[in-house]
């Protein structure tokens, strides 16, 4: 690929990290089209049961390169709509995600970052909502994303002001989960990675599309969806796998069946 860089540092964890560092790992249309195939193969790749996303050169993302864009095209909504798709398959993919961030998260890769199940950051992350300050409303799911992580008084200042703020202040808000040493960002992401690459696949897709729609459904709701997710999880392998272990007081191997 032009503007991914695709490993696989444990069998079952394919990582993807932005490769553009002489512009921040700005986003432009090679990218958009290249994130699009690398989403849609983790989610057919059944070998894949954790996706983490960085970026190269010391820097996550600093947004969409708008460079040579012209905002007041007639191509403009496909354009947006082409990100969209990305946005989706990122927030619908039925794997856990972790956003390994170092330097600047900005605009859209700001909320390529948010949208992920799990952040770590560095101490030398940075976040910003920064599309006001280029005349701009937020995109890539930042109205979505923001109000449910942290409240819409917060999410409203943010997206208003385009600040940016460090590490500790993201940990504060609860933006990120975690925040290490930039030499340890490495370590911590595969650990976490290598961890949850271990769990139940099934039941840890069922987990997340139930955590995903939480706030768009009634108590009723919640409880029927989770009892057709417990009925899928009951015929499955790992479930009877999983008792089978506690019985014998072993770790568990779950095959994702």
């Amino acid at each position: 690929m032009e503007t991914l860089l695709v490993t696989r540092p444990h069998d079952a964890v394919l990582e993807v990290t932005l490769n553009r560092p002489a512009k921040k790992n700005a986003i432009n249309a090679e990218m958009w089209t290249e994130l699009t195939e690398v989403l849609r193969h983790a989610a057919e790749d059944r070998s894949v049961r954790v996706m983490v996303l960085g970026g190269a050169g010391g820097a996550f993302c600093s947004g969409a390169d708008l460079s040579g864009t012209n905002l007041s095209g007639g191509d403009t909504l496909s354009r947006m709509r082409r990100i969209n798709e990305v946005a989706l398959l990122l927030h619908r993919l039925a794997k856990p995600t972790i956003a390994k961030v170092s330097g600047i998260a900005a605009g859209a890769g700001c909320n390529m970052a948010l949208g992920c199940d799990i952040i770590i950051a560095g101490t030398s992350a940075r976040f910003s909502e920064i599309f006001v300050r280029r005349g701009l409303s937020v995109d890539f799911g930042g109205s979505f994303l923001l109000p449910r992580l942290i409240g819409m008084h917060k999410a409203k200042e943010l997206a208003l002001t385009g600040d940016i703020i460090d590490a500790a202040a993201a940990k504060e808000m609860g933006l990120v989960n975690r925040v290490v040493e930039d030499g340890d960002l490495d370590a911590a992401v595969a650990e976490m990675a290598v961890r949850l690459a271990e769990g139940p696949p099934i039941a840890m897709g069922l987990t997340k599309a139930l955590l995903n729609a939480s706030l768009e459904r009634s108590m009723e709701e919640a409880l029927e969806a989770e009892a057709l997710s417990q009925t899928i999880n009951g015929k499955s392998a790992d479930a009877r796998e999983a008792i089978s272990a506690f019985l014998e007081k072993r770790a568990p191997h779950f095959v994702g069946e």
